[in-house]
């Protein structure tokens, strides 16, 4: 079983790593698909980390690639489980996952700490409860800070080597046993940088959002922020994301997430209107 999950998510990073990002994209980013805790399932292209609740440990997983200096990286803790204590760890490494042997140490603390080259944290087990969104990235200064779900910053750990290439790292320890790696960003004086993540997996978005529900009249949840009603419904059907989210989406992929479809107007077709361009190529077409 393993055997074919690691073919499978061998076969997506190199779909991946063919891919050419535009100016306003960091790359593509997910988990490591090699570098990985022994307890560690990876799925859905390589952005679902998930470790079995009977253990605590052995739930390091990396980047897929180095991160920038005040790149955020955005995760969202899926599950927890009560009867471990302590939560994720957080930091960053010079030390490429490629290099590392396996398997890999047991925990980020103190195993990893204890070695060049990492720098890592525990969250407090409050800001990693199931639903919970957590951001961090490292500054200028080699700080390493966090936003917690009401978008408090903390500061985690110092001292990081921003001259060299960092890789994130996190450990799925204790009470948190599944994760979800949601994408990156990086914001400028004028714009905003993200991480392209319009080539996920198709099998991963479709577990977040069912057509079938939206069908049924059920509230689905928006597959970008996982924490809105999806109320929009774009010009290919897909009723997938909140009237948050879509504006955002339009500006950067102007593609819905499921389909790849061209979004043409999402907030004017979730009202059920066809934009003006639409009527004059229909017209056109006639």
């Amino acid at each position: 079983m393993m055997e074919i999950i690691n073919r499978k998510n061998d076969a997506e990073t190199k779909t991946w790593r063919k891919h050419k990002c535009g100016s306003s994209c960091l790359g593509p980013l997910t988990f490591h698909h090699k570098a990985v805790g022994d307890m560690v399932l990876l799925s859905y292209g390589c952005r679902q980390a998930k470790r079995p609740k009977n253990t605590f440990k052995n739930g390091l997983v990396f980047s897929s690639r180095p991160v920038r200096v005040q790149e955020r990286i955005r995760l969202w803790v899926e599950e927890d489980v009560s009867r471990w204590s302590g939560a994720m760890r957080l930091g960053f490494t010079n030390v490429p996952p490629e290099a590392r042997t396996l398997p890999l140490p047991r925990l980020a603390m103190p195993d990893l700490i204890e070695t060049p080259g990492h720098w890592i944290a525990p969250l407090h087990e409050a800001y990693c409860r199931a639903g919970s969104e957590v951001k961090f990235w490292v500054s200028h200064s080699g700080k390493v800070y966090f936003l917690d779900h009401k978008m408090r910053r903390h500061e985690l750990v110092e001292g990081v080597d921003v001259s060299r290439p960092l890789w994130a790292v996190i450990d799925i320890y204790g009470q948190t046993c599944s994760i979800v790696l949601l994408g990156s960003e990086k914001r400028g004086w004028i714009s905003i940088r993200r991480a392209c993540m319009s080539l996920a997996s198709p099998d991963f978005l479709p577990r977040l959002y069912t057509e079938p529900a939206a069908d049924r009249g059920e509230q689905t949840t928006c597959v970008v922020c996982l924490s809105q009603q999806a109320d929009v419904t774009l010009l290919c059907g897909h009723r997938c994301m909140c009237r948050t989210c879509d504006a955002g989406v339009f500006e950067q992929f102007g593609t819905c997430p499921l389909c790849r479809q061209s979004m043409r107007g999402p907030s004017l077709a979730g009202r059920g209107v066809i934009p003006e361009c639409e009527k004059s190529k229909a017209t056109e077409s006639r």
